[in-house]
């Protein structure tokens, strides 16, 4: 997630997007005032510009670390909500943090991508550690293991009804185009290129994502995601 007070926008960031990808290039636009937010370190030495900074923050809305973990002295992790501003925030909480003039005045955007396609990377991402990995049908079985919570990030009160909280929906399908669309519309006159971050291991290219489906599984998905589909037109 980043916060640019210098060129007056805020990226919310949604997983299995190219978030990651997206902020390594973001951050060669931002300067000593922006929020950058961390990612995983095995990519924080692809960003082209500034490393995570002002993340830490103090606001009454700030959850508390947990008290267990405090006694017991563990890492605080910075994805954790007790950091102050983490990756995947929603925009609710940006808002309250950020406040309500720079909430009305930057231009706002984020990405989504077709969520069957997007499923199957969340699978392979979720279970690369496994020795034998589970079936996609057997993880698909669990809502809360399985389950990606993107439109819950840019939509008002994590609904459809509510509407966008983003001025620009931008889709991965259209990746760098729609960054720079995005980075246009807010007045941002320079291009961007998008760098190979954070790829999915394991992934067979080759394999289309459609392969992994049985109609059951594919019917969970259009249930879960029905506010993307609805929102972006996306199909199986």
């Amino acid at each position: 997630m980043i916060i640019s007070h210098e060129h007056r926008f805020i990226f919310l960031k949604t997983k299995k997007t190219a978030g990651t990808a997206i902020e390594a290039a973001l951050s060669e636009l931002c300067g000593p005032r922006d929020v950058i937010t961390p990612y995983r370190e095995e990519s924080e030495g692809d960003r082209k510009g500034l490393a995570p900074q002002n993340y830490r923050i103090d606001h009454p809305l700030k959850p508390k670390r947990p008290l267990l973990k405090r006694l017991l002295m563990r890492p605080e992790r910075y994805y954790h909500p007790s950091v102050g501003y983490y990756e995947h925030m929603p925009a609710s909480t940006v808002r309250a943090y950020v406040g309500e003039e720079a909430w009305r005045n930057y231009f706002k955007f984020a990405f989504d991508r077709n969520p069957w396609d997007r499923q199957v990377s969340w699978y392979l991402y979720k279970t690369k550690s496994k020795g034998t990995r589970p079936s996609f049908e057997r993880f698909m079985g669990s809502r809360r293991r399985a389950y990606v919570n993107n439109h819950e990030i840019y939509m008002q009160d994590g609904t459809l009804e509510g509407g966008l909280a983003v001025d620009f929906l931008g889709r991965y399908e259209n990746l760098e185009e729609d960054l720079n669309t995005a980075l246009a519309m807010a007045g941002v006159k320079r291009r961007l290129t998008v760098p190979r971050v954070n790829v999915t291991p394991n992934k067979d290219e080759a394999r289309g994502y459609r392969s992994y489906y049985s109609d059951a599984t594919r019917d969970v998905v259009a249930d879960w995601y029905a506010p993307e589909i609805a929102l972006l037109g996306y199909g199986f």
